[in-house]
């Protein structure tokens, strides 16, 4: 039995590209440690990538466990909004449903869970009746019997946000394993989106650490980890890349001509997210009948399979060229996962572009380490109605402010404004890139490159 082992915790499938299609594994192993993937996702990982897996099949969270879970969120955000004076928070509330006599009695419950537990004394009473609720599921039985079973040092799970691993976490620390998490995202310690407490926790920026303490006074300086995130190494990856001619080929695309990239976004983040690409359409239009000869690469977001980008897509065949992601559901059951092949289509896609347009995305970043630019999309469109989200509200949130100047992205702030804005870019006489580097390395730290290097050095510590 090896002295290294470690348990790499994978509650959905959205660990894989960070932790299993990066260089995290082939690292490990050349450390020495003994990996095995924790998977409760539907992605054989064995099976897809030969690695060594045990299934978590047993069980689910307990009925009551998500409403306490939301209660929980709302308690932190109203928490956060009145010791930091700050009415942000509000704006990471979902509105509650009071459509039908179950989603009624649901919402009411909910609310009145928030009221019962409005303090931090309250919060940490929640959260001690949450565990408890998950200590008698099932599944933190069958979690525990696995522990035992393979003794690891580390259990390391790769978000903090899914309630899948909270059984598994506490069943780690119940036998006094090591756990550490991940935070997964650039936005989710101000969006409160911590559904465990793990003894460690490793994060992609000392702004990020420090938002963390800040949030979550109870966690200790020492248990927090800077590293990076493994997101963004496949775009230092240089053997990812292929020839323009072989990318062009295979995706259809028209050797000629400038490629502007529009990267979609999910629902929740820009409800009227088509009729941005349609304004796209219009400008690259109206530049082609002056002289330029454009083209856009359509990549929908993983998450959005609806149809209401096809009108646009029907109308304008002859310039917008449409490259999905590569994620699909592993035997058609379950959520999006995304492929290995999509590291390298991204990769190309980032690389053969001019530019990217967007609403608020991390794409900006993907972008800028193959130093293209980035233009953010921030005006309402005419079809904004009551019950509509306006993207502006994005750009306040919190992870926002990390930006060093404005200049970090070229905002557009109108639809006539496009047009002058693209060309500009496109000719170098307008450039986000230099700022948006500076704020990569805040958001992402100073050697993103290495990130899963640095992850591993942690692990070494910790035993």
């Amino acid at each position: 039995m090896s002295s290294k082992k470690i348990m790499v915790l994978f509650p959905d499938g959205g660990g894989l590209r960070n932790f299993a299609y990066s260089s995290f594994k082939g690292i490990g192993d050349e450390l020495g440690f003994e990996i095995i993937y924790w998977n409760a996702s539907n992605f054989p990982i064995h099976e897809n990538l030969g690695f060594k897996e045990l299934k978590i099949k047993n069980g689910k969270v307990r009925p009551l466990t998500p409403l306490f879970l939301r209660a929980k969120k709302h308690i932190e955000l109203n928490l956060w909004k009145k010791e930091f004076n700050d009415s942000v928070y509000d704006k990471y509330k979902f509105p509650f449903s009071f459509y039908g006599v179950k989603k009624t009695l649901i919402s009411l419950f909910i609310l009145l869970l928030i009221q019962l537990y409005a303090s931090r004394k309250g919060l940490a009473r929640l959260i001690k009746k949450i565990n408890n609720q998950e200590r008698k599921n099932s599944r933190y039985e069958f979690c525990k019997k696995q522990l035992l079973e393979n003794k690891p040092q580390i259990v390391f799970c790769s978000n903090q946000r899914n309630s899948q691993a909270i059984s598994a976490i506490l069943a780690a620390r119940d036998l006094g394993i090591k756990t550490v998490c991940f935070i997964q995202s650039w936005d989710n310690v101000p969006k409160a989106m911590n559904v465990y407490e793990a003894d460690y926790y490793i994060v992609w920026s000392n702004l990020m650490k420090k938002e963390l303490l800040q949030y979550y006074p109870l966690i200790n300086e020492t248990q927090v980890f800077v590293t990076g995130t493994p997101q963004f190494e496949s775009n230092f990856n240089e053997s990812l890349a292929l020839c323009r001619t072989t990318f062009f080929h295979e995706h259809n695309l028209d050797a000629n001509k400038k490629y502007i990239c529009y990267s979609g976004d999910d629902f929740t983040t820009s409800p009227l997210d088509q009729f941005y690409l349609e304004d796209l359409c219009k400008a690259v239009r109206e530049l082609n009948m002056q002289g330029e000869n454009l083209g856009i690469i359509y990549r929908r977001c993983p998450f959005d399979s609806s149809d209401r980008y096809d009108f646009v897509l029907d109308q304008n065949k002859d310039i917008v060229q449409a490259i999905d992601p590569l994620w699909k559901k592993i035997h058609g059951v379950g959520d999006l996962m995304p492929l290995r092949e999509d590291a390298q289509m991204w990769y190309n896609i980032c690389e053969h572009s001019e530019m990217v347009v967007n609403i608020c995305s991390t794409t900006i970043f993907d972008f800028v380490t193959h130093n293209k630019p980035c233009i953010y999309l921030n005006y309402e469109q005419p079809q904004l109605k009551k019950g509509i989200r306006d993207i502006g509200q994005n750009y306040d949130y919190v992870h926002f402010r990390s930006m060093p100047s404005k200049e970090a992205a070229v905002f557009c702030t109108s639809k006539e404004q496009l047009k002058g804005q693209l060309k500009k870019v496109l000719y170098g006489e307008v450039s986000n890139v230099g700022e948006c580097k500076r704020w990569f390395n805040i958001v992402a730290g100073k050697e993103p490159e290495i990130a899963s290097e640095k992850i591993w050095e942690v692990f070494n510590q910790l035993i």
